[in-house]
């Protein structure tokens, strides 16, 4: 029998609530076969949830435990993240509680070497990095997932067994009074590093694991310190490893620092010797009399995964459970994100028959590749944290000496942290458009530029769960040529909306109109008059065009969804 604690998590910041287990289909004839089940409630898989169900698409979450995560986990979320977040309505929660940042110190020997900064300007709604501990995202996703009618969280639910068929995968689910069968036409794997559906499919994960090993402690303390990454190379205290700090809300402090090798968990997770270190640490920062209160510790171990396919039958991992990813550079959970937004419009319009299902196979070619280049650039940033080799140590070393005098070498230290994937080879971008003329703006595959419109009113505001046709114009009146083709897209069942940018007033046969007085839309955008943008659900670029007059839009949207 499945037995999760029910015993709410001790935290000094977090007020955790126990969710009663889900056993309504324990001795229950099967008979039902749902669209989506989620297997895991962390924030990876709520965020499907939620996406999927802006396209109207219902979904079932299974939840071993009955409550949200332990520890800060998870802490930096990107822009890139925050505009994914705002496609499920918790962005704003997210920047109201979390702490926002954009600058990254390197020290080596008391010293800063290096001085890291991300940028910021007026056309961006959020901050390059934001930090907030995972159960209180959790929580918001949470929240946002139990109002809608359309997802059915179900906690308290472990997956024991899967079979999969032509059409459907049947799951085997074990709860504290009993076990149960269901039936989905997708199963999506988001239940994390030790993924048990991993595990029953007998899926290897391949790459590297690497040998460095680092305890994370969460502490409450008051430190006047502002809101920026701080890492500490060969400490006096820790000699020959690294440290890594970030403030959190709350007054709590996250320290990553990392052990001996020689050193067991049970050793480095006892008490005085928590104490011993985070009090060291503390010193180095100019503490004299260190006063703090420890609220969750854990031990980590840099690895850099991934499945060779995500796609497998009816199962489709994201997030942890396909790929594993070093802290270095903030991009576990911000690549899972991006998993989802690649994902969930695919299945929606595999499920809703307007797309085939070999659109899925977009997905594996998308988001593998996004996979396999994270892990080209974190291992970078890994051997630089915590070198694996003699001569890895014996490079980091010396760049670490030649940094207190010479400048050039300190752009070294950059933890190359996680951005938006680029689709540029992604079969979904069309090949008959205006892409390589082009000189500025986004490129196929791209992210559209979320461009500030007015003081509180940005292009992403708008965009919804749908294609979007942005259509830079000084003409009252959108082409009848173009309206024929966006209505024959329609027609086929295929979501899409036209945006006219450029006038001030209403633009006919525009769903919405956006006005560009200065024209500084159409700069950062590459466009004059009569150009236009092809955007996927997921906001990614799929075809542009300099003349929208002879385009197929048409033929771009089907080549989008994979209908040839």
């Amino acid at each position: 029998m499945h037995c999760p604690d029910i015993n709410p998590r001790r935290s000094l910041y977090f007020d955790y609530k126990v969710y009663p287990a889900y056993s309504a289909g324990v001795g229950t004839q099967f008979s039902q076969r749902c669209a989506v089940v989620i297997v895991g409630a962390g924030p990876i898989g709520l965020v499907h949830a939620i996406y999927l169900a802006s396209f109207g698409i219902a979904s079932i979450i299974i939840e071993a435990e009955q409550q949200v995560s332990e520890g800060s986990r998870a802490i930096v979320f990107t822009r890139r993240s925050l505009e994914i977040l705002q496609q499920v309505g918790v962005a704003q929660r997210v920047t109201e509680a979390g702490l926002e940042w954009c600058f990254g110190n390197s020290y080596y020997r008391a010293q800063r070497v290096f001085r890291m900064e991300s940028i910021h300007d007026e056309d961006d709604r959020f901050a390059p990095m934001t930090n907030l501990q995972q159960p209180c995202l959790e929580q918001f996703l949470v929240d946002a997932a139990l109002a809608n009618p359309l997802i059915d969280m179900r906690w308290g639910n472990k997956v024991t067994n899967i079979l999969q068929r032509s059409d459907h995968a049947r799951l085997t689910l074990e709860t504290p009074t009993g076990c149960y069968e269901l039936e989905a036409q997708w199963v999506v794997a988001a239940d994390g590093a030790r993924s048990a559906l991993r595990s029953l499919l007998g899926l290897k994960l391949e790459g590297a694991a690497y040998e460095g090993r680092f305890v994370i402690a969460d502490i409450r303390t008051q430190l006047d310190l502002p809101t920026e990454r701080q890492a500490f190379f060969d400490p006096p205290w820790n000699r020959g490893n690294t440290v890594l700090m970030h403030r959190e809300p709350s007054d709590i402090w996250r320290i990553d620092y990392q052990l001996p090798s020689h050193e067991t968990e049970e050793q480095a997770l006892a008490p005085d010797s928590l104490r011993t270190r985070i009090d060291a640490q503390l010193r180095l920062m100019g503490v004299e009399n260190p006063q703090w209160e420890l609220d969750w510790c854990s031990i980590y171990s840099a690895r850099a995964l991934t499945l060779a396919s995500y796609v497998q039958n009816r199962v489709i991992f994201s997030g942890d459970a396909a790929h594993l990813l070093p802290i270095f550079g903030v991009r576990g959970a911000n690549t899972g994100f991006q998993d989802s937004n690649c994902l969930c419009w695919k299945l929606a319009m595999v499920i809703k028959g307007v797309a085939p299902q070999k659109l899925l196979d977009s997905y594996d070619h998308e988001r593998v590749a996004a996979a396999r280049e994270i892990i080209a650039e974190a291992g970078k940033s890994t051997r630089f944290m915590a070198p694996q080799t003699p001569g890895q140590r014996l490079l980091r070393d010396a760049v670490l000496s030649l940094s207190l005098s010479q400048e050039f070498v300190r752009p070294l230290y950059h933890w190359r942290t996680s951005k938006p994937h680029d689709y540029r080879d992604s079969p979904l971008n069309t090949q008959v458009d205006d892409d390589g003329l082009i000189i500025t703006g986004p490129g196929n595959g791209s992210p559209l530029l979320n461009i500030r419109f007015g003081v509180d009113d940005y292009l992403f505001d708008h965009l919804g769960a749908s294609f979007h046709l942005l259509y830079f114009t000084d003409e009252p009146v959108i082409p009848g040529a173009v309206i024929v083709e966006v209505e024959a897209v329609r027609k086929e069942g295929i979501p899409i909306q036209i945006i006219a940018i450029g006038m001030q007033t209403a633009v006919k046969g525009a769903q919405l109109s956006l006005p560009d007085v200065d024209g500084r839309v159409r700069a950062k955008y590459g466009m004059k008059a009569g150009g236009a943008y092809l955007a996927r659900p997921d906001q990614h670029v799929c075809a542009r065009w300099l003349d929208l007059g002879r385009a197929d839009v048409h033929r771009a949207v089907n080549c989008a969804l994979a209908i040839h």
